[in-house]
């Protein structure tokens, strides 16, 4: 198992829809083990293949809820179903998110409260959870790697113009600017 770089805004793999999975085999798993060693050392709650430079349909995901019920897990190929989201501005306190590949931001974000994720996991069995609060915010912003959407690209005026301004400042936004869990700085 290794811990991979992230890949940051601008990157192509990240504004691109991923490919679809088309085998489950030894180096897919190996894919999976790395994608779930990085999202815990980042630490995440969820990391997408296109976030570690690799243009397919799946992601990790890993949680703990309120109750103590532990969530984890790998979806490929996934399908996603949700709820209109409310209408409205975001509450920044309790509808705040970050991205691994926009690190050390958070911005208010409103999401679907519900959301129906069907995938296909590692044994190449289907299944189905319906989620709710937290756990159906994971599996948006997850799905949208998939699809070429970063959180950021979903915020307002305002956000996007802040988003602009802090990618310019630090010299995100173009191909080849990965950051490594566990190190202070990014790199090239």
């Amino acid at each position: 198992m290794a811990v991979l770089p992230i890949r940051i805004t601008g990157d192509p793999v990240l504004h691109s829809p991923a490919l679809p999975v088309e085998t489950i085999d030894g180096d897919l798993r190996s894919l999976v083990r790395d994608l779930f060693e990085t999202m815990d050392a980042a630490p995440g709650v969820g990391l997408a293949a296109p976030q570690v430079g690799v243009p397919l349909r799946l992601f990790t995901y890993g949680w703990v809820d309120e109750a103590g019920a532990r969530w984890r897990g790998v979806a490929i190929n996934p399908e996603l179903w949700i709820s209109p989201p409310p209408a409205g501005e975001p509450d920044v306190d309790e509808e705040s998110e970050g991205c691994l590949s926009f690190p050390g931001e958070r911005f208010g974000l409103r999401r679907a409260d519900r959301a129906i994720l069907r995938a296909t996991d590692l044994d190449g069995q289907s299944f189905e959870i319906a989620a709710e609060g937290w756990l159906a915010r994971i599996f948006q912003h997850e799905y949208d790697h998939l699809d070429g959407t970063l959180y950021t690209d979903r915020l307002g005026e305002k956000d996007q113009r802040i988003v602009a301004k802090i990618t310019r400042k630090v010299g995100w936004g173009r191909p080849g600017v990965s950051w490594m869990p566990g190190v202070d700085h990014l790199e090239d």
